[in-house]
């Protein structure tokens, strides 16, 4: 009796930090949010659009380091093997966003250059591939303090804490994901940049680039 209400309370605490870490690790890593907010403003996506794209790449960005977790704890390998996997990861991720920022503002800048305006087609396949690229970006990415500070504490206790873990804390990140990305999206929507408007998605590509590069350089 007396192990069980331990037990439950270990997995409480467990799941008021994963809900806690989740939170402050988003909102500190302008990369969660920052290319969606500006790509969302630069390509006109509707706020649907925008939800549904934030969702997905949350998904995405969790359910990676949750798998890999899982894997891991179940097969035995030491965590010290999977938190060099998952600096692996995030070495790549930051790559490929600097990469992508780079060839979005240099394709922007030239699509400025010749005056063009947003494009409102239905059928757009650079929007498509840039969300696709977007997507590939966050599954590559992971949620560092995930498996080490949280999935492997709880499965000392039981497989179904590391599970309620792991769940507690994709809903806080994905959640602040979605809250900052809307509200933020919802802003600046309503500023018009004037002359400097057909530049977006030269200016969303700068912003992606200084994402990835502080993520790389400043450990973001």
């Amino acid at each position: 009796m007396l192990r069980g209400a331990l037990l439950v309370d270990s997995i409480f605490t467990l799941s008021l930090a994963a809900a806690s870490i989740g939170l402050v690790h988003t909102f500190l890593g302008p990369d969660h949010y920052l290319p969606f907010i500006m790509m969302s403003r630069a390509g006109n996506w509707s706020m649907r659009r925008t939800f549904l794209v934030t969702l997905i790449c949350g998904i995405g960005h969790v359910g990676s380091s949750i798998v890999i977790g899982m894997v891991g704890i179940l097969m035995g390998l030491a965590l010290s093997s999977l938190v060099e996997f998952e600096g692996f990861r995030g070495n790549l991720a930051a790559w490929a966003l600097i990469a992508f920022g780079l060839i979005y503002m240099v394709w922007g800048i030239r699509r400025g250059l010749k005056h063009k305006g947003h494009t409102h087609s239905h059928v757009d396949p650079k929007k498509t591939m840039t969300i696709w690229v977007l997507f590939t970006i966050f599954v590559l990415g992971p949620c560092e303090p995930l498996i080490p500070m949280l999935m492997y504490p709880a499965y000392e206790h039981n497989i179904l804490g590391t599970i309620v873990v792991a769940i507690v804390f994709s809903l806080a990140t994905i959640t602040t994901m979605m809250a900052i990305v809307l509200y933020l999206s919802l802003g600046l929507k309503k500023i018009e940049f004037g002359f400097l408007e057909r530049y977006t998605h030269a200016m969303a590509g700068g912003i992606i680039l200084v994402s990835g590069l502080g993520i790389q350089f400043l450990g973001l």
